[in-house]
Parts: structure tokens; sequence; C-alpha cells
């Protein structure tokens, strides 16, 4: 090949380098931005799915972007998914969300909580007659949700432990189901002869009819504590922040659209939250011995 053939071809394989460069960094910039959503698998993916599809369609209206729901193998996961980048918005219990913020040291914001996990609770169950309160518990066998769940284990644990009942050495047998639906149906089917689970999913199972209150009754009523929220990194864009934080105080009962989201959430509105909402959770997962 002569010198003015070498250059020539020199000049066009340049070119069309840099044309392939072009074309992909167009290609790239036009690809839809993706938020990716997940939450806690305190219930089943099924019913994480159904909750979240008009959320998600709402929020992909007022943001302008698509909304990802992607649902985790367990609490540990929704966790790493945020701290490690996989995820951009994670619907939070209150102690994996102190597991979040330690995890990531302080670098995840809690955007906004239902009015409901202002004062949340959680309830004691049992299809035994002889088992009226905490103490009756002794020598029993139990079961809590997943071990990462505020209202399923840290919080009912926490109880017990001020009740001077450790679950380690006071009580027969302790198992997890690992969501709180599950739990009912351990205690219902006569695995366990008590269990701990968060209010709201017991109410839901009540109102459809999931759960017979002559067979399966709650013995014991937790005071109230604050527990979810939705949660993102601190490294994401405030403009995005913000108008995810606006979308969902937007959400209004009055309005049948928004109704039938936050029906859905089980939520009458959400409202601002912030990390010192959580402390006490913190603590009490210190005294509990469940965060290191």
């Amino acid at each position: 090949m002569t010198r003015v053939a070498c250059s020539k071809f020199i000049k066009a394989l340049l070119a069309a380098m840099f044309t392939a460069l072009a074309l992909l960094s167009a290609s790239l910039s036009l690809a839809e931005p993706v938020l990716r959503v997940s939450a806690i698998p305190d219930e089943s993916p099924t019913e994480l799915q159904r909750k979240f599809k008009p959320l998600g369609e709402y929020l992909e209206q007022k943001l302008g972007m698509k909304v990802e729901f992607t649902p985790v193998t367990d609490y540990a996961a929704s966790v790493e998914g945020l701290i490690n980048n996989k995820l951009d918005m994670v619907w939070f219990g209150g102690f994996t969300f102190i597991q979040a913020k330690v995890r990531s040291n302080n670098q995840v914001i809690p955007l906004v909580q239902r009015a409901e996990d202002e004062k949340f609770k959680s309830v004691f169950i049992t299809t035994h007659a002889d088992i009226t309160k905490l103490q009756d518990l002794k020598g029993k066998t139990f079961s809590f949700g997943s071990e990462s769940s505020t209202s399923g284990h840290l919080m009912p644990r926490s109880f017990l432990l001020a009740a001077s009942i450790n679950p380690d050495l006071d009580l027969r047998r302790i198992a997890f189901s690992g969501a709180h639906d599950a739990t009912v149906a351990a205690v219902a089917g006569g695995k366990v002869d008590a269990g701990a689970l968060n209010i709201s999913v017991w109410e839901k199972l009540l109102a459809q009819g999931k759960v017979d209150s002559h067979v399966v009754h709650v013995f014991f009523t937790t005071p109230s504590y604050f527990d979810y929220n939705w949660t993102v990194r601190a490294d994401m864009n405030p403009v995005l922040r913000k108008k995810l934080t606006d979308a969902f105080l937007a959400l209004d009962l009055n309005n049948p659209h928004d109704k039938e989201i936050l029906d859905l959430q089980r939520a009458t509105r959400f409202i601002p939250t912030k990390a010192e909402n959580y402390n006490a959770i913190e603590a009490a997962a210190h005294s509990a011995g469940l965060l290191k």
C-alpha cells in the first residue's frame, strides 16, 4: 500500500471510529433514565408488586422517567442494594433504615413516611386461651417475622425484654417466619403457640377475611414507635429528590386516583420524615444486641 493510500485508509478508519463513538454517545444520552425501586419483603413478592404498581405509574408521570420495581430476596438485600448503588429508593422499616444508615456511614436520606408510621405498633397473637399477657409466653413456642424486621422482630423483642422475658432463654423455641403474613399462618396452623407482627398487616388480613379472629386473636399491642419510610441515597440529584418528595406529599385521599394508591399503601397521607425520628429504633437495636 502506498503512503498516500495508507494515509487515506487511516483517515477513513479514524472517521469511522469517531462516527461510531458519536453514535454510541448519542444512544447513551437518549437512553431513558430509570428509577430503581424496591421494598423490604415483609409480604409476598406478588403482594408487593400489586401494591406498588399504581404508585409506580404515578411516580413515572410526576418524574418524567421510568420507575422499575425489583423485589429482593430478603431484608439484607434491600439494604445492600441501596448502599451499593443497585437501587435508588427503598421502602424500609425503621430497623432496616438504621442498618442502611450505619452501613453507609450516614449516606442515606429518609424522604417520607406514612402519617401512620409516626405511631406504629406491633401485635402479639395466639390461638391459646391461656395466653393473655406477655409473661404467659414463658415456656411457649414463638415466631417473629424476619430477623431484620422492625415491627416483626426488633420492637417485639424489645418489649419482651422490657417485660423481663428473654426470648432466647425463656421461650421454649423461637422461629423466624420471614414475613408478617407468614407469622399469622404459622400461629393459625399451630406451628407455634404465638407470634408478633405489624398491626397494619394484621388489620389488612382481618379486613380481607384471611384470618379468623375467633381462632387467632391479639393478646398484646405494643406502645407506638416510628417505623417505615421511603429512603434514597444521599448522592441522589437534589432536584430528583425534591420531585420524589413532592410527589408523595401531593397524594390526596380526596382524589379517587390518589385514594387507590394510598389505600394500597395503607396510608391516609405521606408526611416528611428525618433520620432523627429513628433514634429510638437505633437505641433499641443496640440494647437488644441486634446492631453492632
